[in-house]
């Protein structure tokens, strides 16, 4: 009996080792203090099923629920932390929802949205549920018809108000009060500092003495920063090391701030807007901002085409890649 019962350990122990060889040796990034785990298979839909062109932005709300646009129908998918859709809306959005942005009245969250097929600002609870809609800017004179128009980006103020970011459209920001009265406009084509070309992103920057507008200027492969009148402050911009390829969203958590860059990789600075780490970089040019790579061709532990990164409460990283197929990533932070 005891010769069996110490086969049996052997032969246990040796399937044990056998699954563990099989299994993928986890794929880690180091951020400054921190480090993160590509969650493989995160955010997959059962059946075979894909998400559909991910062109989009991602938030997480107060309950750590993950908002994902896509060109789909489901213009809207819901996940959990672990990955599984909660819900989806949006069929009236579908194709060209392009930013979100997360604002909180009353104890409530709102999203406000950027579409760049219906060339408006529209805002709506985390239902799907429309409450208003916001067209183009006639009063500032830069636009003769809403086709002009398409934003991308919309970053809520303070005292209720929001600018807009008219990325695909003609590169102007654009500020509203919280009647959604017009109030002004400021950038506008260009290189020189102030200007832009593809304002694709935008977000208030509130944890230094005075709140600043911080624009991810894609084309001209920088962050600029601006006062919150529209002068400019200063550019985020070293092309001799490479910081910045092409800029797509950023989000802060604590003392950093992540920066989606569509050419394959995503970026992490500190508060100061230094580089801390470059993470999932592609290690292929071929396969960097290419929405047409396929599943395939996809490898865990590297972007395509980060579109917009996003962090819970946690400190856990989702990432949207610009591809037909739709990807969403979790790169959870290791304790």
């Amino acid at each position: 009996m005891r010769l069996v019962r110490s086969l049996f350990v052997v032969l246990f122990a040796a399937a044990a080792l056998s699954v563990a060889r099989q299994q993928p040796a986890p794929i880690r990034f180091q951020a400054g203090a921190h480090t993160y785990e590509w969650v493989r298979g995160w955010g997959t839909l059962p059946g075979g099923k894909t998400l559909g062109n991910t062109h989009g932005c991602v938030v997480v709300d107060k309950q750590d629920r993950i908002y994902l646009c896509t060109d789909t129908e489901n213009a809207v998918v819901v996940f959990d932390k672990d990955g599984k859709v909660v819900k989806t809306w949006g069929k009236e959005l579908a194709g060209g929802l392009h930013g979100l942005a997360l604002v909180e009245e009353g104890g409530k969250q709102f999203l406000l949205m950027a579409h760049i097929g219906r060339h408006q600002v529209l805002k709506a609870t985390l239902d799907g549920e429309i409450l208003w809609t916001l067209d183009y800017p006639k009063e500032s004179g830069i636009y003769e018809k809403a086709e002009e128009y398409a934003p991308t980006s919309v970053a809520p103020l303070p005292d209720g108000g929001f600018l807009v970011a008219d990325g695909y459209g003609r590169s102007w920001i654009h500020r509203y009060d919280k009647d959604r009265t017009y109030v002004k406009s400021f950038g506008g084509p260009g290189t020189e500092l102030g200007k832009l070309q593809t304002p694709h992103g935008i977000w208030l920057e509130t944890r230094g003495k005075e709140p600043v507008l911080l624009v991810a200027d894609r084309e001209n492969q920088r962050i600029q920063v601006f006062d919150l009148d529209g002068k400019p402050v200063r550019e985020v911009k070293d092309l001799e090391h490479d910081l910045l390829r092409r800029p797509c969203h950023m989000h802060p958590f604590a003392d950093e701030l992540v920066v989606a860059d569509l050419a394959g990789r995503v970026t992490v600075l500190d508060s100061a807007l230094k580089l801390v780490a470059q993470l999932g970089d592609n290690p292929d040019p071929a396969k960097r901002a290419d929405n047409g790579v396929q599943p395939a061709d996809w490898k865990d532990g590297e972007f395509i085409a980060p579109h917009c990164a996003n962090w819970d409460s946690a400190g856990n990283l989702y990432v949207t890649d610009w591809v037909s197929s739709g990807r969403i990533t979790k790169l959870a932070r290791v304790k």
